[in-house]
C-alpha cells in the first residue's frame, strides 16, 4: 500500500510531535513509530527542561555552562540560539496544558513562579520540571493534542526500514534528471501484518531518538536502536561526533530494575555518591564533587569500582527530610520501594549506564541534512549544541527549539511551491526471498554487539579496545547483510541491521579522535589536544580511512 502526506515525521517523542502539531497547521501530517505513541525517550525523562527563568541566572551563565560541559566543541551560534530560545518554548508548552512544578504562592505575591531545579554542570537554578516525571508529562500533552488533529495519522507499531531517495531510484532504472538529491519517503513495515507499505512526503522529518540498546547497560527503552542515524547515514547524509556517548552516572542497580534511571536531580537536591564503605569520594575527582558533569561523575565511578571490585556504588539522600523526598521525586521513590530500597533511610546501589548520545546525523540551524527535505531533530541529530558532552537537561530543551525552527523552514520550503509532486515509488521488494527460521542470527549477534561495545567502546577506550571491536563489528555486519537479503523483513532485523550499523559508526569515529575530550576517553591519549583535535568527527558514505 502507498501513503502519501505533505510532512512524514518518523518517531513520536517531544521533537517528533512537537514538529508534526505546528505541520499540520499546513498540511497532512503521518508520525511513524514503531511501538505505542508514547513509547520514546521522552516519556522516559525524569529531570526536566534546562530554560532561564530565574532573575538570579542569565542566558550569558547558561551559555557559559553549556560551553564548559561540552569541552571546546559547542557551536557558538547553535548554544546561543538553543538558549535564548528555551523561554518561549517553555511558555509555549504551558500554553498547551503542560502542569510544571511552581513555587508555593504567597498571598499578596501574584502568580506563582515556576519551580527550578539544579543539575550537575549547572551554575543556577534552571530546571524546569514535572516532579520527576518531566518527560511523561509534555508527552501526556501533546499526545492528547496530537490525538485531537484531524490532520494527522498516526501509524503506531510501524517501523521505518529505509529512507527513499531520488537517486535510489534512478539506480532501479528509473531515470530521474529534474531533481536534486532529495529524500521523497520511506519504506515502512507494519509489524502487525509484516506487510511494507511505501510512505510519500513532501518533507521528511527523522525523531528516532538515540541508539543507547547498542550498550549492553542503558537506560534508554528498548526502542533507542539508532534506526534514524542508520537510514540517514545509509541515504547518504552526514553523521558526526558518535564516539561522544554519555554514560549516565546513576542507574539504579538491581537484578530487576531494568533501564531505571535515578536522576541527576536527585544529586541536584543534596544528594552524594558513596563507596561500600559508605566514604564520599567525589571531591577527589572535581571541585565541583557530586555536581560535577556527567562524563566526570561517570569516570569517577568507573574508576572507584574497577579498584575496590564491588559491584555497584551508592546515592545517598537519606541525610534530607523524608517527606521532601518523596514530593520531590515520587515516581523515584515509588519504583526503589518497590524493589526493596527506602531511598529516604538507606543509599540506592547505582552503576552508569549508556544514556545520551551526543553525536548524530549533521543539521544545520533549521535542523537540515545534507539531504533536500529531509530534517532531523533530537537525540537524532547533532547540531552542535552539545559538542563533547550534554549539559543536564539540554536534550528537551534541543528537541523543543529546533522542532520549532525546523517546522517554520519545512512549512516555508511546502508552500514555496518549488517542490515537485508525490514521486511514483516502487514497491518493496522482497523477491526471492523466504520466512526466517533461523530466529538465533539475530539474538546472538544483538547480544554480541552489545556485550563488546560495553567492554571495548565503554566509558574508557584504548586502541587496542577499539580494534578488537571493529574487527567484531565488521563480521558481524557481514553476517547480517547476508541474511537481510534472503530472508523477509521483519521489526528484529531492522533494529538488529540498525544497531549493528550504528556500533560501526561509534567504532570509527572513536578511533579517529586520538585524544581525550569530554566523554571520549581513551588511556593512550590521555589528555585533550586543541591543536588537532578541536573539530568534529564526521563520518559519510561511504567509509574513507
Amino acid at each position: 500500500m502507498e501513503y502519501n502526506f505533505d510532512f512524514l515525521v518518523i518517531g513520536s517523542g517531544v521533537g517528533g510531535l512537537t514538529f508534526a502539531l505546528k505541520a499540520a497547521q499546513h498540511g497532512s501530517v503521518a508520525v511513524i513509530t514503531k511501538k505505542g505513541i508514547t513509547d520514546t525517550s521522552t516519556e522516559a525523562a525524569q529531570g526536566g527542561v534546562a530554560s532561564v527563568f530565574s532573575k538570579l541566572d542569565s542566558f550569558d551563565l547558561h551559555i557559559q555552562d553549556t560551553h564548559a560541559a561540552g569541552d571546546g566543541l559547542c557551536d557558538e551560534e547553535v548554544v546561543e540560539m538553543v538558549v535564548k530560545g528555551g523561554p518561549d518554548r517553555i511558555r509555549e508548552l504551558i500554553d498547551m496544558g503542560v502542569q510544571f512544578n511552581l513555587k508555593q504562592e504567597k498571598e499578596g505575591e501574584g502568580e506563582p513562579e515556576l519551580s527550578l531545579g539544579r543539575e550537575g554542570g549547572h551554575s543556577r537554578q534552571r530546571i524546569v520540571h514535572a516532579q520527576d516525571m518531566t518527560g511523561r508529562e509534555i508527552e501526556r500533552v501533546l499526545v492528547e493534542t496530537v490525538r485531537e488533529n484531524d490532520r494527522i495519522t498516526v501509524f503506531e507499531d510501524h517501523i521505518a526500514i529505509d529512507l527513499v531517495t531520488y537517486s535510489m531510484r534512478m539506480k532501479r532504472g528509473i531515470v530521474v534528471t529534474s531533481h536534486e538529491e532529495a529524500c521523497c519517503g520511506a519504506y515502512v513495515l507494519d509489524a502487525n501484518t509484516n506487510e511494507v507499505h511505501t510512505f510519500s512526503g513532501k518533507i521528511t522529518l527523522l525523531a528516532t531518538g538515540g541508539a543507547g540498546k547498542v550498550y549492553l547497560y542503558t537506560s534508554n527503552p528498548d526502542i533507542a536502536t539508532g534506526d534514524g542515524i542508520a537510514m540517514a547515514y545509509r541515504a547518504g547524509a552526514r553523521v558526526a561526533n558518535l564516539e561522544f556517548v554519555q554514560f549516565h552516572p546513576t542507574c539504579m542497580y538491581h537484578p530487576d530494575a531494568k533501564n531505571f534511571l535515578i536522576s541527576e536531580a536527585v544529586r541536584g537536591e543534596g544528594a552524594v555518591l558513596l563507596d561500600s564503605k559508605g566514604n564520599a569520594f567525589m571531591e577527589k575527582y572535581d571541585p565541583q564533587k557530586d555536581l560535577a558533569c556527567r562524563d566526570v561523575v561517570a569516570r569517577a565511578i568507573d574508576t572507584e569500582l574497577k579498584k575496590s571490585g564491588d559491584d555497584s556504588v551508592y546515592l545517598d539522600i537519606s541525610h534530607k527530610d523524608a517527606a521532601f523526598v518523596k514530593e520531590r521525586f515520587p515516581n523515584i521513590y515509588e519504583k526503589c520501594y518497590s524493589f526493596g530500597v527506602d531511598m529516604t533511610k538507606e543509599p540506592i546501589p547505582v552503576v552508569p549506564a549508556a544514556h545520551y548520545m551526543c553525536g548524530g546525523v549533521a543539521t544545520d540551524l533549521d535542523g537540515r541534512t545534507d539531504i533536500a527535505r529531509l530534517y532531523v531533530v533530537g537525540e537524532t541529530a547533532c547540531t552542535g549544541l552539545h559538542g563533547a558532552n550534554r549539559l543536564a537537561s539540554n536534550s528537551l530543551l534541543e528537541a523543543l527549539v529546533y522542532a520549532d525552527r525546523a517546522s517554520k523552514r519545512a512549512i516555508a520550503e511546502l508552500e514555496s511551491g518549488a517542490l515537485a509532486p508525490y514521486p511514483e515509488l516502487l514497491p518493496w521488494d522482497e523477491v526471492g526471498t523466504t520466512d526466517s527460521d533461523e530466529a538465533i542470527m539475530v539474538t546472538a549477534n544483538w547480544d554480541e554487539i552489545r556485550r563488546f561495545m560495553w567492554n571495548y567502546v565503554g566509558i574508557v577506550r584504548s586502541n587496542k579496545r577499539l580494534q578488537r571491536a571493529q574487527n567484531r563489528a565488521e563480521n558481524i555486519a557481514q553476517e547480517i547483510n547476508e541474511y537481510y537479503w534472503d530472508f523477509k523483513i521483519t521489526s528484529d532485523l531492522v533494529e538488529l541491521r540498525n544497531l549493528a550499523l550504528v556500533a560501526k559508526l561509534v567504532i570509527r569515529c572513536a578511533m579517529r579522535r586520538q585524544e581525550s575530550r569530554g566523554l571520549h576517553y581513551n588511556i593512550e591519549y590521555p589528555e585533550k589536544n586543541d591543536e588537532r583535535w578541536k573539530k568534529n568527527t564526521v563520518l559519510r558514505r561511504p567509509f574513507v580511512n
